[in-house]
């Protein structure tokens, strides 16, 4: 199962293996209580296994937790939200 990590250090969450290699990353800028996502990364040879779904699942559920609204200016945060309506409230 792979770890998702939100590192606000450097404004981004993060998706590693269960070996813990860095698997990708989607960047965000905080903006009061929204977030907006910029871009969705996986690293070659981690494509095709489903983490970037799983990655940006993971932030999502984040930030409804957080009681926080996305701003979807990445393709493929948009992608998602348009594809999976259990995050519909979310976007701002």
């Amino acid at each position: 199962m792979p770890r998702i990590t939100d590192n606000s250090a450097a404004s981004r969450y993060e998706i590693f293996t269960d070996e813990g290699a860095l698997a990708g990353f989607s960047t965000y800028t905080r903006r009061g209580d929204h977030v907006v996502f910029w871009t969705t990364e996986i690293s070659a040879g981690f494509e095709g296994h489903n983490l970037g779904g799983a990655l940006v699942r993971g932030a999502l559920e984040d930030i409804r937790a957080r009681g926080l609204k996305v701003v979807p200016r990445c393709p493929y945060v948009l992608e998602y939200l348009e594809r999976h309506l259990e995050f519909d409230g979310l976007r701002a």
